[in-house]
């Protein structure tokens, strides 16, 4: 049997993962700054999670839904205490998708509409309703597309209070910051004003906190840089840290009902072990905190950068637009790890950036150079039809507290 071919594979295969960094089968290591499409929230590997679903699966891995899981109540008391939702609800899934699903689901029951609104660039899923929320036509089959859905501008107020004065829009959902969509980031005042507009029309606001959400934005989630509280709020990605699990935290106002919701593996033991050791992780390690500290700081510098056209987003959720192209990204790139090895031609001096060849943490110490067995590997960058290809001599890692920078 074949897999089914529909994802366009980089020609890496990552075998192995430690803390931010990860291993493929030819020993060529890499500096994860990806997390695995935003899932590792506390590192590969981590001793604590590991200990923590060994100890769980070795004793019980699974039992249904039909009878008490304390463990349950623990992701919930523990979520609730350190995200400040603590008087709210949660139903746990498997994945980002089942969450919206689910949470659109809730907000139809509650006022019996049907239409919702979405934004532009924005990603909620590949099933039912969350892709048809997803504004992306290539992705939505006929069976999906429905006429829910109005997208409006992602920050255009009028635009939205003019749909919401409406008053048949079941829900607006949208993420704390669009990840797919290129870390396009809520403004606070069109944040505010929509939570009042929802407020205002029976509107359910649903935020969309699977990429954005656990702490990876400098707050526990990213609306909260926006001084509102939504009535739902979905999580997944972060909540296991590769574990499979998701779920929806739900405001007070929604009453449940038996039978109305359900999953068959949701919030299972094995995936409750695993989110209430990322939980431990993340209080203990100060994660939250690391992220907006480590995350001001980059933010700050990568601006400074000559070729950065902007750079957006918040805390360690940060998103770079480059004006240059991937040829003349290729080119410079090569140019400044021969710099770092002293092989510098003359005209490849300009491309380095403007603050120097690395960067750490104000007030600590230079970090020491340690220099790795990196291979010559080639290895290639894609912008739609063009690639390019360059060798890097010898890149070194530079680690300053819990920041780890390759230099440039």
């Amino acid at each position: 049997m074949k897999l089914f071919d529909v994802y366009p594979l980089f020609d890496i295969n990552i075998v192995k993962g430690k803390g931010c960094h990860v291993w493929d089968d030819k020993g060529q290591e890499y500096l994860d700054l990806y997390g695995g499409h935003a899932v590792i929230s506390i590192g590969h590997a981590h001793p604590h999670y590991v200990e923590a679903i060994s100890k769980q699966v070795a004793t019980l891995g699974f039992y249904s839904n039909s009878v008490i899981n304390k463990l349950q109540q623990e992701v919930a008391d523990r979520l609730g205490a350190l995200s400040g939702y603590d008087d709210y609800q949660l139903f746990l899934i498997n994945s980002g998708a089942e969450a919206n699903e689910n949470a659109l689901k809730l907000a139809s029951f509650h006022n019996g509409r049907t239409r919702v609104i979405s934004f532009a660039k924005a990603f909620h899923g590949r099933t039912s309703l969350a892709v048809e929320v997803t504004n992306n036509p290539k992705i939505i089959a006929p069976i999906n597309n429905n006429g829910h859905v109005t997208y409006l501008p992602l920050n255009d107020t009028e635009a939205m209070k003019a749909e919401l004065a409406k008053g048949d829009v079941c829900a607006v959902i949208i993420e704390g910051i669009q990840g797919v969509g290129g870390i396009q980031v809520p403004t606070p005042a069109f944040m505010q004003a929509l939570r009042q507009a929802c407020d205002e029309t029976g509107t359910v606001l649903i935020l969309d906190e699977i990429q954005s959400g656990y702490g990876r934005s400098g707050k526990f989630f990213a609306h909260q840089h926006c001084g509102i509280r939504p009535d739902l709020i979905t999580v997944a990605k972060g909540i296991g840290n590769g574990f499979p699990m998701a779920g929806v935290l739900i405001s007070p106002k929604f009453a449940p009902v038996y039978g109305q919701l359900g999953t068959t593996f949701g919030g299972n033991h094995l995936a409750c072990a695993a989110a209430i050791a990322v939980l431990d992780v993340m209080k203990e390690e100060h994660l939250v905190e690391n992220a907006a500290r480590v995350g001001s700081f980059l933010l700050n510098e990568l601006k400074g950068f000559k070729g950065i056209k902007e750079v957006r987003g918040e805390g360690l959720m940060i998103g770079l637009e480059f004006e240059e192209t991937p040829q003349q990204t290729a080119f410079r790139t090569e140019s400044i790890y021969r710099c770092q090895r002293n092989q510098c031609h003359p005209s490849a001096s300009a491309a380095l950036p403007e603050h120097g060849r690395s960067f750490r943490l104000p007030g600590t110490p230079a970090p020491p150079r340690i220099n790795h067995a990196y291979n010559t590997k080639k290895l290639t960058a894609r912008s739609g039809s063009n690639d390019c290809t360059f060798e890097p001599q010898r890149p070194h890692v530079a680690r300053a507290s819990k920041v780890y920078c390759r230099s440039t």
